[in-house]
């Protein structure tokens, strides 16, 4: 049986987003730690602002220090999504003069989809453009909007800038890492393909079916890496039953199919139905859960470690694969690998040092650890979830 607190949350997330029967008497029984334990569950996944919203609204939560806690996360969520918005409309008049064709990602296409946009919360801006189009895009964003990165380092498949308002902006050349699913790539690197036709303001968006494709494989990245959060998952229901939306669902399933995505995809609707509709859990939707409720919003590193290691086959493998990373990893790093793969063990070193003297050893030392510390059973259970969802190849 869910968990009580889980119920509750999702019975006021569900009421919030779904169109769901608020149930009153449920949250009644909770006994204060509880309800303290509730919010901090849904703080954990970046839904506090849904929760007090329907504890608020429906009167079921008395004036003390949590209502005004629920209250100050409905500020924020309201306040994050006004500075996003504000943002995208300032990348959308910056690349519309200077004809940059763009797509916008996740979030800022999801929330239109939602019964009010600023219950889709976000914490950053995610948008994609051509690869031969990123340098112009970075200097453009500088010159025009007064954005800044760091320094210009591709990462392994996007560019971190801020606003000057603070707001943190993805630009993306490409959406997902080879290395990570392959097979979801090849869809993926196909992504242009799949737009309307470009509007007057060069703004771009892909057809319904990529762009559901493209949210499982944002889902499945994250989940073998720790954990996806239930966000996500909202966010499937909101997909799957907005009047706004018409799948050509044959078409939607031979893309999962191609990328094999399909029967993960199949197993998260199930548990978004579990939690926000009127289904009932299976064995293996009670795996899932458990694994992402452990996870938070950006996963546990035990998460990622126990299901890392099933799939590089064993720790010893797993640890290797740390502390050499392949090719297709490393040449984001340091691009000059693209033209001389001979130099992998020099940069591979460069890259210990680095670790070493820039704050990343201790990181390092805890994944090592958790990777020791991580017994058969976690294994074998990580193993049976992988196989569950189609994802142990």
């Amino acid at each position: 049986m869910m968990n009580k607190i889980t119920q509750v949350m999702t019975n006021l997330i569900g009421s919030e987003v779904c169109g769901r029967e608020i149930q009153s008497a449920l949250y009644a029984t909770l006994a204060e730690e509880e309800r303290i334990d509730l919010y901090r569950l849904s703080k954990k996944h970046d839904l506090s602002h849904l929760v007090g919203n329907a504890l608020i609204k429906n009167v079921l939560i008395e004036e003390g220090k949590l209502k005004e806690t629920y209250r100050q996360e409905l500020c924020t969520a309201v306040y994050r999504y006004e500075q996003i918005a504000y943002e995208l409309s300032v990348i959308k008049r910056i690349f519309t003069e200077d004809k940059i064709p763009y797509i916008p990602l996740k979030g800022a296409e999801i929330r239109q989809f939602y019964p009010e946009p600023w219950m889709r919360t976000s914490c950053d801006i995610d948008v994609l453009v051509h690869e031969e189009d990123l340098e112009k895009a970075v200097k453009a964003l500088e010159e025009k909007g007064e954005y800044t990165c760091e320094r210009y380092e591709k990462g392994s498949h996007d560019i971190q800038m801020y606003s000057s308002t603070g707001v943190h902006v993805e630009l993306h050349y490409t959406l997902i890492e080879n290395d990570v699913l392959p097979d979801a790539n090849k869809v993926l690197s196909c992504i242009w393909e799949y737009t309307a036709e470009e509007k007057g303001d060069y703004t771009k968006t892909i057809s319904y079916e990529a762009f559901y494709f493209y949210h499982i494989a944002h889902m499945v990245k994250h989940f073998i890496n720790g954990g996806c959060g239930i966000k996500p998952f909202v966010d499937l229901w909101v997909l799957n039953h907005s009047e706004k939306i018409q799948y050509d669902i044959e078409k939607r399933k031979e893309l999962l199919l191609k990328g094999g995505l399909l029967k993960f995809s199949e197993e998260a609707e199930k548990l978004s139905e579990v939690w926000f509709g009127e289904a009932q859990h299976t064995e293996t939707t009670r795996k899932m859960e458990e694994y992402v409720l452990q996870g938070g919003v950006y996963g546990t590193m035990q998460n990622r470690v126990a299901l890392q290691q099933v799939k590089k086959g064993g720790k010893c493998r797993y640890a290797m694969s740390r502390i050499w990373l392949p090719y297709e990893t490393l040449k984001y790093q340091y691009p000059v690998l693209k033209k001389h793969k001979w130099l992998m063990p020099f940069c591979e070193v460069r890259r210990w040092f680095k670790l070493l003297f820039k704050g990343g050893a201790r990181r390092g030392f805890n994944e090592l650890s958790a990777n020791s510390r991580t017994s058969k059973a976690e294994q074998n259970a990580a193993k049976s979830l992988l196989a569950e969802l189609g994802l142990n190849e």
